[in-house]
Order: C-alpha cells, then structure tokens, then sequence
C-alpha cells in the first residue's frame, strides 16, 4: 500500500477502503505523507466525495490519531456544543458560560478561523493573557476547579484533523460536507463528550448553502454519532447574515461581553435559547426546552453569566480589567463609516462577502501561516428587515490598512441590497434534527 496508489483510486472515483484510509491518517501524521501528496488526495476527495462508510472511516482515524479524552472524572455528564463555521459566530463565547453557570459542565476545544468564517480560538486570543493553550489534565482540572474551560485542539488530540483542517484550508477544499463533517465528528469524539449539540449553519456565510445540504450533512453527522456511541441533536441556523453585529475578533469580543450583560440582538438570543434548551436537555438537568430557555434568561439576568465569564477569563489567565471595561481594548487605527446612497429596506446582507471583507481587513487567514489583526473587522448598523434613509450609516469599518478601509466601503456596499417595499425579518431557527 502506498500513498500514490491510494491518491489514484479516489481520483479515479473509486471507493478507499477502510484501511487505505487508516494508512493515510497515520501516515500523514507521522510526516511520512508529504503536504502535497495529502493536498492531492483532499482535492480528490473535495471533487469526487467520499461515501458513508469512508466518511465513518475516515472520522474514526482521525479521532484516534492521538489522545482520545476521558472526562469521567469530572463526575457529571459533559455535552459539547461545536458550530459548522459562520460570520460573525460568537456563540460558543456566549453561551458556554451560561451552561457553566447553571451547573453544567463546559470542558470545550475550539478551532480558529477557516476560510471566511472566524474562529473562537482566534477571537478568545484577543484578550490579553488568555491561555488558550495547556495539558489535558490542566484541562480537566479547571473544569473541576470552575465548571468551564475553553482551549484551543492540542497537538495530541485529533493531531491529523488539526493538519488537515489547516492543510484544507490553504488549498480552497472547506466547504465539502464530508470533510466537514469526518472534521467536527472526530474532534468531538476525540475530546471526550458523551454527548453533543451542533449548530449547523445554512445560508451564504455558511459552507452549506440550502437547508437540504444541511439536513443531509446533518444525518452524516447524527449517524457517525451513534456509530461512536454519541448522542447528537443539530440546530440548523441561518447564516444568510451574519450573526450579531460584529464581525472581527476584538469587535466579537466585546459584542458577547454586552450580550452576557443582557443586551442581546434578537437573532443571537434565539439561537442560544436554542442551543442551550438542547444542552441542557441531553445534561440530564431539564426534559421541558421553554423551562430551559427561561433558566438561561435568569442567568443572563441575574449576572451569573457574565461572572463566570470573568471566572473563566481570569483562571486562563486573561486580563479581566479588559472585561470589566471593554473601552481598554486596542482599537483599530481607521474606523470608517459606511453610508446608505438610498432609502428603503434591507432585502440582503451577504453574510460570506461580509466575511471575506472581513478576511482581507486582517481578522482572518489568507495562507495558513499568517497571523491575525485582533482589532480588525466590521460592525453592522443595519440588518436585514431593517429600514434605511439615504445617507444613514449602514456599517462601520475598522481597519488598520487606510486603503484596505477604503477597498471594503465599496465591497460593503455590494453585500447589501436595498429595496422599496418592507422586508420580513429572517427566521433565525431552521429546524431541529
């Protein structure tokens, strides 16, 4: 077996065996597999699909490529939350402390930004000091210690996702539902949790465009799940805009800070409820999802959130004088305003073009090795069933680059689409499967 004769059978559209595909994985781990020999076996993959049994496979490899996490010790039923990528997600950011806060334990691995859509590692990054990076059992321990604990995938865990992820990410092969999906599915299975609630994003900020790719990708997910002995419920949420009104790391940031204090946009409230009624659902803490969605508004209102919010900042040794007072975080040298050139009502607001604006401000990864502007981004006024007069500030800018600032007031411009007549408002929850 070697690793040409396998590029070649997926080029020729035939099936890999379950361990061709093992061989690949550990191969490629141990450096054995070449860059551009995995590249070429993703590009097959990417155009000609992998069936159900070579995506099961190939989740399984990955997930015992390395460590394979064991919570047991942490004495309560651990379910993990993980998104399928978006513009302007900060929910994990949001939402995770609220589950901490209701007793629920939150032991979370995250990724950074992939293509357009961003990432919770990158944008927990922004705040000073935060170590998002340690050992398992330092891991654990915090968990133990204050309920929650958000880091970013460890070497030894799932190391051949952690390469492929990068790896797929440099060569334009994201939105592919079978990579997708062995991705997310390893790195769960991976990391521990019992059981497991994906948010799976539809629409143009999404890598699955129409609610029925969603659906399909879904089952792909919920089957690699049973198969690994994991319950799995998936939201699918709309991603036609992006989420909230900021879009960049630090703006994201600040954004969630102002949400666990209770000012919440009404597409980010709904899609937390969501969520959260579910993990709290398969915790074992609540059957009644309207009785969980009202416990997460109490711990929103009461403040229990936004203090283990700080709780968490501070044991990973971030700078919460940053939290208490988000005006301390470092701006971006230009911040310019986006102007509407007539009246009417929002109909669109591209969510990927938003996203990929936001990418070559600085926020996101061109080339897998580059680094990231942390006060880069975008701050949305408008939304979509919003109303605008000519003239009326539509976004602001926030760039480092002045002439990549004046390069985005055009692009902006483009990923909104303004009508006459009134527009309904998106519906923000999809479906649930």
């Amino acid at each position: 077996m070697n690793i040409q004769e396998i590029i070649a059978k997926k080029r020729d559209k035939q099936e890999l065996t379950k361990e061709e595909i093992e061989y690949f994985v550990q191969e490629y781990v141990q450096e054995n597999v070449t860059d551009y020999q995995a590249a070429a076996l993703i590009m097959a993959i990417y155009l000609n699909g992998m069936t159900k049994e070579e995506t099961t496979n190939l989740t399984l490899s990955m997930a015992n490529s390395g460590e394979v996490l064991d919570l047991s010790s942490i004495g309560k039923t651990v379910v993990d939350k993980h998104s399928t990528g978006g513009v302007g997600d900060k929910i994990t950011i949001i939402l995770m402390p609220i589950i901490a806060s209701l007793g629920i334990p939150v032991a979370k691995m995250s990724g950074r930004g992939l293509g357009f859509t961003g990432g919770t590692i990158d944008k927990l990054e922004s705040i000073p000091g935060y170590n998002t990076q340690m050992e398992m059992s330092k891991f654990i321990e915090n968990v133990k210690k204050i309920g929650i604990s958000i880091i970013g995938q460890t070497a030894n865990l799932a190391p051949a996702d952690k390469k492929l992820y990068a790896l797929r990410d440099s060569i334009s092969c994201v939105d592919n539902q079978a990579l997708i999906a062995s991705s997310v599915m390893s790195k769960k299975i991976a990391a521990g949790a019992e059981k497991i609630v994906l948010d799976v994003t539809v629409g143009s900020g999404a890598f699955m465009q129409t609610k029925e790719e969603a659906i399909e990708i879904s089952k792909m997910m919920k089957n690699i799940g049973n198969l690994a002995n994991r319950e799995t419920v998936c939201v699918l949420t709309n991603m036609n805009e992006p989420v909230g009104k900021a879009v960049g790391n630090t703006l994201e940031i600040k954004e969630a800070i102002e949400c666990l204090k209770g000012n919440i946009p009404e597409d980010i409230k709904q899609i937390i409820l969501e969520l959260g009624s579910q993990i709290i659902k398969l915790a074992g803490e609540g059957d009644n999802l309207e009785e969980n969605k009202n416990k997460i508004l109490e711990n929103i209102k009461n403040k229990k959130a936004y203090r283990k919010f700080l709780e968490l900042v501070e044991n990973q040794n971030g700078d919460i004088s940053y939290i208490e007072n988000p005006e301390k975080f470092q701006k971006a040298k230009h911040i310019i305003p986006v102007y509407a050139e007539k009246t009417g009502y929002i109909e669109k607001l591209d969510a990927r073009k938003i996203g990929v604006i936001s990418v070559h401000l600085g926020a996101g990864r061109i080339k897998k090795e580059d680094g990231i502007e942390h006060s880069v981004g975008i701050l949305l006024e408008k939304k979509i069933g919003g109303k605008v007069q000519k003239g009326e500030i539509l976004a602001y800018i926030h760039a480092n680059d002045e002439e990549k600032g004046k390069t985005a007031i055009e692009d902006i411009k483009t990923a909104y689409k303004i009508v006459e007549n009134q527009v309904k408002e998106e519906k923000y929850i999809l479906g649930i499967i």
